[in-house]
């Protein structure tokens, strides 16, 4: 508890629900067999941030297209950026892994990082609401909202781009596979688009496997220019 009233200190809030954040901080590897720990914890979370981080980019550049909005967007929730906030936060010394599993990097790796930090934000959501999540977003994002003169580009972002400027509906991104050990997992991430075949790619996260797909299916795209 004495390591959880040190985080929430950090967090900027007192949780009357601790278990909310126990259960935020439980990696996958130490949760008992049937359950994913902070996963789902982790998908809502991640909803959260998206809302919040597009609420503010729609205030923020007012007069930016929708395109350049998601190329932000993108960029201010992708595990990089994720990571190094829960660095910042010292958000690895707090996580429950399994017993043995100290020497597996977990507690530095940015793909465990980013989904903790996620699932961090989804038990501020529940704790107190969606004004007690944007309060913590906004804390720790409003700085890099803000700093961008031009929108950074990736391959997710533009293959959206690619997509509206065509009229289609936005890329769908799938789970193939997903295996490996809790430390060590393994994704494979189809993304499919109207009119092109579905491209798949693996990756160590849900997002480099995102990324890896949408480079893949630009690079055909590309060639079929």
């Amino acid at each position: 508890m004495s390591d959880l009233a040190e985080l929430q200190d950090k967090l900027g809030h007192r949780f009357a629900r601790p278990d909310l954040l126990s259960r935020a901080l439980l990696h996958a590897s130490a949760a008992k067999r049937g359950d994913r720990g902070n996963e789902r914890l982790e998908f809502l979370g991640d909803r959260v941030l998206g809302l919040i981080v597009a609420e503010r980019l729609v205030e923020r550049f007012a007069g930016e297209a929708e395109g350049k909005l998601a190329q932000r967007q993108a960029h201010l929730v992708d595990e990089t950026t994720l990571a190094g906030i829960a660095t910042s936060l010292d958000l690895g010394r707090f996580l429950t892994l399994a017993k043995g599993d100290e020497g597996s990097g977990n507690r530095q790796n940015p793909g465990v990082l980013a989904d903790a930090l996620e699932a961090v934000i989804a038990a501020l959501y529940l704790e107190g609401g969606l004004e007690l999540a944007r309060c913590f977003i906004l804390t720790h994002w409003q700085t890099l909202i803000d700093s961008p003169v031009e929108a950074p580009r990736d391959a997710k972002s533009t293959l959206q781009e690619w997509a509206m400027a065509r009229g289609l509906n936005l890329p769908h991104y799938r789970i193939v596979r997903h295996d490996g050990p809790a430390h060590r997992p393994v994704f494979e991430i189809a993304v499919e688009i109207a009119g092109q075949d579905p491209v798949s790619a693996e990756g160590s996260s849900k997002r480099l496997a995102e990324h890896a797909a949408a480079a893949k299916l630009l690079e055909q795209l590309n060639r079929q220019a």
